[in-house]
């Protein structure tokens, strides 16, 4: 993965081959399959360069279908489904060895004026006062030195859990998650910039989290655990380099399948956007 704020600029940035048809380089990784969170935000880009400058994306939508081979560059073929005056639409797939591994479809406006609310932040303490995930969460995997370099271009720290101890207790929910997250580094002024690395990270922890409830971690042995499929909205412009946090819950596990809801907020408070995963938590039958 990138261990650079500049190798994940670059890794962001997509060679152009022909009319709405891009090529997605890889990262120097030693994961067997490609991040979904490096699938997303290069699909993202790809639809994002074949709408007019006046749109923004405002959702996305999109399914994992197979792994990524990360010894290959990806294709993203872009489809224009709509072009009107208020919102455009595209669907992109992602292509490796001729078959998809990723669909994606994104909705863009024009600016607009309009109603505002949100939701009110949770009381949290400063990201400077939280400690780092990997310092908090023995046997999750993430305090070791391959996932600290693997992971270098963001950073990440502990505002809380429902986890024993985590130091939040929330009767309305199954359990909680908050996370500090920003890119280790200063990014480009761009809002797709922004945007992008933004779209990397937010697949980072939401498969964590609906493995709360149930004491385990992705590291936990016999635990298998992919992305299936992961949505997001836009609701206001904010800096992916500035610290964000990610209040996450899961309302659902059942049939080996896990979901997860995120609020992101930054730090002033400002809610920026919400995103929904649901992904693979199956418990080999040796653990059984």
């Amino acid at each position: 993965m990138p261990s650079s704020v500049q190798e994940l600029v670059d890794l962001l940035d997509l060679e152009v081959i022909e009319d709405n048809l891009f090529r997605g380089r890889q990262p120097g990784t030693r994961l067997q399959r490609v991040f979904g969170g490096q699938v997303l935000a290069q699909s993202l880009i790809a639809a994002v360069r074949t709408v007019s400058e006046e749109f923004t994306c405002h959702s996305l939508h999109s399914y994992f279908l197979r792994p990524g081979d990360t010894r290959v560059p990806i294709i993203y073929d872009v489809e224009a489904i709509r072009d009107g005056r208020s919102f455009a639409t595209r669907r992109v797939a992602a292509r490796q060895h001729g078959r998809p591994i990723f669909f994606l479809t994104a909705n863009f406006q024009r600016f607009e004026v309009g109603l505002e609310h949100q939701d009110p932040m949770p009381e949290v303490a400063a990201p400077e006062d939280c400690p780092r995930l990997g310092e908090v969460t023995p046997g999750s995997g993430r305090d070791t030195d391959e996932w600290k370099r693997e992971w270098a271009a963001l950073e990440v720290r502990y505002a809380g859990s429902s986890r024993a101890g985590g130091g939040i207790e929330d009767p309305t929910s199954s359990a909680n998650v908050r996370l500090w997250l920003r890119v280790n580094g200063e990014l480009p002024d761009s809002g797709l910039s922004q945007m992008a690395a933004f779209t990397y990270a937010s697949d980072m922890t939401l498969l964590a989290a609906t493995l709360v409830p149930h004491g385990l971690y992705i590291a936990s042995p016999w635990m298998q655990a992919a992305s299936l499929d992961h949505a997001m909205w836009f609701h206001r412009p904010f800096r992916a380099d500035d610290w964000w946090l990610y209040d996450q819950i899961t309302p659902s596990a059942s049939g080996g399948r896990g979901l997860a809801l995120a609020r992101v907020f930054s730090r002033d408070g400002t809610l920026v956007a919400t995103v929904a995963q649901e992904g693979l938590i199956r418990l080999h039958e040796s653990s059984q």
